[in-house]
């Protein structure tokens, strides 16, 4: 169809040309002719003032004694040529063949071209081409195929149990007796729920590349347009496209763009989005059944879906892909490690026990960094000090040496950094030191890293209160060293810390016995909601909450203000410290501590990355540096 559209666009091309041509070719002597009336010359004629004629048609073209060219048309039924001939006239007559064609092509090419352009605008509004004003309504699926990269379970690390699960849907593509034959059905759809950067998308285009099928990829956002019912159209379209394909992958990357429930907010929903999710619910479970499509979605707010698009018959199965553990982040280190050359010291595992949190996008990130610092200095191959560096720049920041800071800044940034790693190391159940640096990274003038020695799946109550105080350390240490008359605002980012942990024990976690068992934090307000009410429970309530919140905050506070008056001589001991090294791995901390002398490979003030503490700690998110001068990485509250 597309290439008879082609065809027909150049053919009236051509006839439209060829008349032009015929139209504005009339020869040289036409174009430089001067028309005349016919009295006129025959008056020449009979006074001996034309030397030749040329007859064509009705037209006559003469050449007079002056040696200039004329024209004039002959009146019907006018005997000219043998006054010519009585006149001593040289005659010549030209050929009349072409000039029917020339006539009839004149005549009807105005309506071809028209008929040309309407059937053409037809073709489109009816869905002939994908481009243009009238191809909106078209889908926009790709379709992947080898020469996009063949992805296989190989390439894919960390998400055994994901793997498994979508296992199933590639035996069945390959073999579909094999599950027939007992009366066994394979999902319809398969929606994949996890957190960004842990692999979704990879996932669904391994699955393609095993079951060696095709492979149509898409977005939510690409089905909604300003216009109504243009989003129903195009999913209508992408399973058209499917079904001509089957078996086929069909995959609909962030979901929730066009998923979420029907009928939820203020002031109604979308019609657009709505019908553009009925027609994706009509598709995948209606009347007429799509057999051999699978829909593979991928989301990571899988709270906000309809349940419709969520029940048996549309996606049977939701697969979890999490964030790895440590082994599968030692295992994704070696998939990303294939292309990059290793120095013979780099150990995949110990860099895996280091980076508890990170994704498989993380991950690669991490690699990718290490290979730049490499070349950034010439190295031929990658070494451990450079994945060091690099999962430093990544969780706090690349270093700012060249940001100019007064001695009254670093002594007050050091001891506000000894005062989170001293009230760090005398709380029960806090996660080891990593590391403490006075140099700027990213935003903050200073940090102080602590990550967790086994996989953490829970958090406990004394854990969280010892969280608190220790981000209130770094506030202690000002007001104890300096006075409460010269504390700074370093400690805005603490304070917004604790607040947030606060807040969470207190409305979530269930550690306020006071308040009881009830989710403050996540009420609904359908019924509420169109009187502006911000929350469901009454005033009172909420002064209970905001006195406990407090009453948390305040106990952390004096819990850091306890042990560090003391510890003082220990606080002493590690601001000087920092003051002269910069930086202090977990050892050298202790070490500074105990008053021993730090023996470092070099007089630099860049640690040795051997005395670096290994880990083997998995929060459930990664560890973020706070953004000013006061700074534990900033825990995220999770049920």
């Amino acid at each position: 169809m597309g290439n008879a559209r082609n065809i027909a666009f150049w053919v009236v091309l051509f006839l439209l040309i060829l008349a032009l041509f015929n139209l504005f070719s009339g020869g040289p002597t036409s174009m430089s002719s001067r028309s005349i009336s016919y009295s006129e010359f025959i008056a020449a004629v009979d006074d001996g003032d034309v030397t030749s004629v040329t007859l064509d048609g009705e037209r006559v073209l003469f050449r007079g004694t002056d040696g200039n060219d004329y024209v004039t048309i002959r009146p019907d039924g006018a005997d000219l040529t043998e006054r010519l001939i009585e006149n001593d006239v040289t005659v010549k007559a030209e050929p009349q063949e072409q000039s029917g064609f020339t006539t009839i092509l004149m005549t009807f090419l105005p309506f071809i071209i028209l008929i040309g352009v309407w059937i053409y605008f037809m073709n489109r509004m009816q869905g002939g081409g994908k481009g243009g004003a009238m191809g909106f309504g078209k889908s926009k699926a790709k379709l992947l195929t080898e020469k996009h990269g063949r992805v296989t379970f190989d390439d894919v690390a960390g998400i055994d149990e994901a793997k498994d699960d979508l296992e199933e849907i590639v035996e069945f593509l390959r073999n579909p007796q094999k599950f027939s034959r007992l009366g066994g059905k394979i999902p319809k759809g398969a929606l994949l729920v996890g957190p960004p950067g842990t692999g979704k998308t990879l996932l669904a285009r391994a699955v393609a590349g095993e079951a060696g099928v095709p492979f149509f990829t898409i977005s939510g956002s690409d089905f909604v347009e300003m216009f109504v019912g243009v989003g129903a159209s195009r999913v209508r379209d992408m399973f058209e496209q499917a079904k001509k394909n089957a078996p086929c992958i069909v995959f609909i990357d962030e979901i929730d763009a066009v998923g979420r429930s029907r009928g939820v907010g203020y002031g109604g929903g979308n019609d657009e989005r709505e019908q553009t999710l009925n027609q994706l619910l009509v598709e995948m479970d209606g009347f007429e059944a799509n057999e051999g499509i699978i829909i593979v979605a991928a989301t990571n707010r899988p709270d906000v879906l309809d349940p419709a698009l969520l029940r048996p018959g549309r996606f049977d199965r939701q697969v979890q892909v999490p964030n790895p553990d440590i082994k599968g982040r030692e295992k994704i280190l070696g998939v990303h490690a294939r292309k990059v050359p290793l120095g013979p010291n780099v150990d995949l595992r110990i860099i895996a026990r280091g980076t508890p949190g990170f994704s498989g996008a993380d991950l690669a990130n991490l690699v990718n960094e290490a290979a730049l610092m490499a070349a950034r200095v010439g190295r031929r191959f990658v070494t451990m000090d450079d994945f060091e560096n690099a999962k430093d720049k990544v969780m706090m920041g690349a270093e700012r040496r060249s940001m100019v800071m007064t001695e009254d800044e670093k002594k007050l940034t050091a001891y506000h950094e000894a005062g989170h790693a001293i009230v760090g190391l005398n709380v029960p159940e806090h996660d080891p030191i990593h590391k403490a640096t006075i140099i700027p990274r990213g935003r903050a003038l200073g940090l102080v890293l602590s990550l967790p020695e086994r996989d953490q799946l829970s958090v406990s109550l004394k854990k969280y209160t010892s969280k608190i105080a220790m981000a209130m350390g770094g506030r202690v240490a000002e007001e104890l060293i300096f006075g409460k008359e010269n504390v700074t605002s370093g400690a805005a980012s603490d304070i917004q810390q604790v607040s947030k942990i606060a807040r969470a024990m207190v409305t979530q976690f269930g550690f306020a016995e006071e308040l009881g068992y009830v989710d403050y934090a996540n009420e609904q307000q359908s019924y509420l909601g169109s009187y502006g009410g911000g929350a469901s429970h009454s005033a009172d309530t909420q002064k209970l909450i905001d006195d406990k919140v407090k009453e948390i905050v305040d106990t952390g506070y004096e819990t850091a203000k306890r042990i560090l008056t003391e510890k003082r001589d220990d606080l002493e001991r590690l601001a000087q410290g920092l003051l002269e090294y910069e930086t202090l791995t977990g050892p050298e901390i202790m070490k500074v501590i105990n008053g021993e002398t730090l023996t470092r490979g070099d007089d630099d003030d860049t640690p040795d990355q051997g005395d670096t503490p290994s880990v083997t700690a998995i929060p459930k998110t990664k560890p973020k540096p706070k953004t000013d001068g006061g700074l534990d990485p900033e825990p995220e509250p999770s049920t």
